[in-house]
């Protein structure tokens, strides 16, 4: 299974920092793609890191790409919120790229799948 994973650097989770937000994001979601071997695939050779944090550079590099991959697996719903209100259209268009979009939900240290869409 192939797929790309998505960390929101700016938000704070349940009262968190921003850097403590993203070290929550950062475990569950690897925690996850190891468990099931998700292979993560990265679009743009120049990319610094393997995850993507801009929702529209996340598009642009799909688009370009041509790119139909697997799963696009992000926290929670929170993470990518201000995008899909703020640009709907984008947002189907970039979930259509993968079979299943992934949300976690991390309750005491533990974290599972909350939602496919």
């Amino acid at each position: 299974m192939k797929g790309i994973y998505f960390i929101n650097e700016q938000i704070k989770i349940n009262n968190l920092s921003k850097e403590e937000s993203f070290t929550l994001q950062e475990q569950g979601i690897l925690n996850h793609i190891q468990s099931k071997s998700i292979q993560i695939v990265k679009l743009n050779p120049n990319q610094i890191y393997q995850h993507y944090s801009i929702p529209h550079a996340l598009l642009y590099d799909l688009k370009k790409n041509k790119a139909q991959l697997d799963c696009l697996i992000f926290y929670s719903p929170e993470v990518m919120e201000d995008f899909i209100y703020s640009y709907p259209a984008r947002w189907l268009i970039l979930k259509s790229y993968f079979k299943k979009v992934v949300t976690l939900e991390g309750k005491n240290d533990e974290i599972s799948i909350k939602s496919v869409i």
